[in-house]
Order: structure tokens, then sequence, then C-alpha cells
């Protein structure tokens, strides 16, 4: 015989209109009777009609999740599944699916979210990154959707919710860190320019340097994708400079691996013949050989954080924008070491 809304109050010792408003993640129900019928629910096998609920609701219980890029590409890079692993988390905490969204340029990434938003095959949506001028993020506002940005939009930021670092400080942090230990000739690798994760990192780094009198070389500054290969030929075209630098911001694990691959097949040692110093504090970034030095980010926080104000908004519409920075922390390891640097450029 199947199991009823009545028998599962009956087992929680609550109201069916209880276990009702339970199944459909009323806010004025506290937490605990929440987890008290949840867990009759569980004991006693019962499993509401998600679909029939959605309708009356016309809720959906999922959330979609925008990717910067085609989804082999981004989750190749370490990021994405930890900050995938953080919305997760509090999605399944809050009984809501995850619909991930990808496509290989602006338009079809686009086309993809008004599917999503037009058919009513999400709730809200989460941005993993910011660019200047997204169309996304335009359509979005002017439809009204609930969605929160990982990053800081370049464009609306008062009106858009997002969970971001200050990669500008940071930047300036980690590259003081260089210039603190003797280098002076410092270089910069950094992903696509239209990322304001890229334009934030630089101008931190680019702030460094001016504070501490150093000039900034336009050949130093190299960009490419937040990818190995893209690590790869950044490093080739620096170390082929007349004046090479001594000191390395990259600002991206991922890339720095590819980087320090090239150096060693180059016959350039890590950390004896370049320093270089990093970004997200990845799982690789402590088991690589020189172990890196880099900023933790607390990617996961940066996920957790993002899909809680997301089922916040959704739950409740009327909420202002908010503004939530994660604090940084440099996670100081072998790849940089002091060493004076000549002073010409």
């Amino acid at each position: 015989m199947d199991v009823t809304i009545k028998d599962v109050a009956r087992a929680a010792g609550v109201a069916p209109s209880t276990v009702s408003r339970v199944i459909a993640d009323n806010p004025r129900i506290s937490p605990a009777t929440k987890r008290k019928v949840k867990q009759a629910m569980e004991e006693m096998g019962y499993h509401p009609n998600v679909t029939a609920r959605n309708l009356a609701s016309r809720t959906t219980k999922s959330l979609g999740v925008v990717l910067p890029f085609s989804a082999d590409k981004a989750l190749q890079n370490p990021f994405f599944p930890e900050v995938l692993r953080g919305i997760s988390s509090i999605a399944h905490e809050m009984d809501y699916s995850l619909v991930l969204c990808t496509g290989e340029t602006d338009e079809e990434m686009l086309e993809a979210v008004k599917r999503m938003v037009y058919s009513s095959q999400t709730d809200g949506i989460l941005l993993l990154y910011s660019q200047v001028r997204d169309p996304i993020q335009s359509f979005l506002l002017e439809q009204k959707f609930p969605f929160v940005v990982v990053g800081r939009p370049a464009e609306n930021g008062n009106q858009v919710t997002h969970v971001d670092n200050d990669n500008i400080q940071a930047s300036k942090d980690i590259t003081k860190h260089l210039i603190d230990i003797g280098h002076e000739r410092v270089a910069f690798i950094g992903g696509f320019p239209e990322l304001v994760v890229t334009l934030d990192r630089l101008q931190g780094y680019e702030e460094a340097l001016k504070e501490a009198g150093i000039s900034v070389e336009e050949n130093y500054k190299v960009h490419t994708e937040f990818l190995k290969s893209g690590g790869r030929s950044a490093v080739r075209a620096l170390m082929s400079l007349t004046h090479p630098p001594t000191g390395l911001v990259v600002a991206d694990d991922l890339m720095t691996i590819g980087v320090i691959s090239t150096l060693e097949e180059a016959g350039i040692h890590v950390p004896e013949d370049l320093s270089i110093v990093s970004f997200n504090n990845v799982y690789l970034a402590q088991v690589s050989r020189p172990a890196l030095t880099t900023v933790d980010v607390h990617i996961q926080a940066l996920g957790t954080e993002a899909a809680a104000c997301l089922i916040e908004n959704v739950q409740r519409r009327e909420q202002p924008p908010k503004r939530i920075i994660i604090p940084h922390k440099i996670e100081y390891r072998s790849s940089a070491i002091s060493r004076p640097a000549p002073s010409e450029v």
C-alpha cells in the first residue's frame, strides 16, 4: 500500500498541512520540523510527486548553472568542479537540482539561457564567470529573472547579486610578495582580457609595481586561456625576451602547471631561475613540484554562498542585490624564493 502524506504526518507527529509545507520548502517551517518530517519520509520510503507539486507551485526546484565556455574545456580546470561542489552542497540541502548550461560562443550560451528562462526549466541561474558587456547578464536583468554571478559584474554591479574575492587586492598582495623578496622584473600571465577576473588581477599587479617604483612593461603582460596549454604558449613569449622576468604572476593554478612544464623542457628551473606565484589554490597547487605559492580564494565557499544567495532570491523575489566578498589568503610554498634581480630592464 502506498505511503501518503497523512501517514508521514502521523509518524512525524505533525499535521498533514505541515508535511505539505515541508515538501514545498516553505520558509515558515522551522529547520527542526523540516528535519523531523524529512526523516519520517525517508524511513517510510515516501517520495512526493515532484512534477505535480512543481506544476501547482509554478516552480521547478532546479537551478541553471552557466559555465564560461564548453563543458569539456571548463571542467579541465579544477576551479569549476570545486565551485560546483560548493553549489551542489547547498542545492542538495535545499532539495534543488542543477542544470548545466554551456556553449562554444556567447551567442550559443545566450540562446541556451533563453531556452531555460522561456521554457521555465529553472527557478534561477548562476553565472560562474563575469565578462565585459555580457549579453546574458543584460538579458536576465531585462527579464527580471533571478540570477547570481560568481565574480564582479563589469556593468550594473549595484543591480546584480554577486559573490567574489577582492581580486585587485589579492593580486596586489601576491605581486608585492615577489617584490618584497627581491624581484624587480615581474611579468603577468592572465586569462582572456574580456573576463573581469583577469582585468582585476592585472590591475592589482600593476598597482603593486607602481607603488614599488617599478615601471609596468607592456611586453611583460600576456593573455591566454585558463588552461595548461595557455600557460605553455604564454611562457614561451616571455622567456624569449631580451630581458626575461625573474618573477612571474600567473592568474590561475592550472595555467601555472603548463608554465612550469614548459620551463622544465627549456632547462629553466623553478624557483632557482624563475619564481612563480599563482591563484586559486586548487589541489594541483599543493602536489605540483615545486608546490605553488598561491592565493587561496576559497573556491568552494564561492559556490556555497552563490547558491545560497540564489535560492534566497528565488524564494523571496523582493530581496535587494547583495555583494559578498570571500576573504583570500596567500599560501606560501616553494615556487617563489628570494633573489636579487638586476635593476636594468
